[in-house]
């Protein structure tokens, strides 16, 4: 009787069940998901609420009408974005001063086309929808926890002059794909299990021969 292979089947079977563990991982993270996006589309219906300045944005907050004063701008920035009209363009996101010292406010001030124009908006009060400002860090990043938080960010119902207003954010632009990633973690398992079943048969055929 031929004997299997100790440490391959030892490796091979840890990763198996590494796998499969990431997989439940991932169905526990959909519920979480869906029962998150389950309280912001809560949210869209509330009251209007203070402007949380500081990360991380608490769950009862996105999504919420808020308002906040921009005393003056400090800077701008331009990101890819969608108009509430449903045209494409760039986002010009305003860097404002709210007092002598604090995180300040971060305030989406509509969309424009030409990405080198400067919004002839000096500041005043904003009001608008708590939104979240755009995240550029690597999913590595975030699967390992080291992506700060995102900051809060006010996306402005009417529009700096020149531009138009950015589209609404709604919790149906949340994606919730963990579970696609069970269903891949789960056929990796199946497959990497395949694959030794297949290279031990090849290996029992070699021996015989």
């Amino acid at each position: 009787m031929k004997r299997w292979p100790i440490i391959p089947t030892i490796i091979v079977a840890a990763a198996i069940l590494i796998m499969i563990a990431l997989g439940i991982w991932q169905l526990r993270r959909a519920d979480e998901k869906e029962a998150l996006i389950a309280v912001y589309a809560a949210n869209q219906s509330k009251g209007e609420i203070a402007y949380p300045t500081l990360a991380p944005i608490p769950e009862y907050a996105l999504f919420r009408p808020s308002s906040a004063n921009c005393l003056a701008v400090t800077g701008w920035r331009k990101e890819a974005g969608r108009s509430a009209d449903g045209q494409s363009g760039y986002r010009f996101i305003a860097e404002c001063r709210t007092g002598a010292e604090g995180p300040g406010l971060l305030a989406d001030m509509g969309v424009g086309r030409d990405p080198q124009a400067v919004p002839k908006w000096t500041g005043g009060m904003v009001h608008g929808r708590i939104g979240t400002e755009p995240q550029h860090t690597s999913l590595i990043d975030q699967l390992r926890s080291k992506a700060p938080p995102p900051r809060p960010m006010l996306i402005s119902l009417q529009a700096a002059p020149g531009l138009s207003p950015s589209a609404r954010p709604s919790p149906e632009d949340i994606p919730n794909n963990h579970l696609a990633y069970a269903v891949q973690w789960f056929l990796f398992a199946g497959i990497a299990g395949i694959i030794y079943w297949l290279a031990l048969k090849r290996r029992r055929r070699a021996q015989t021969a």
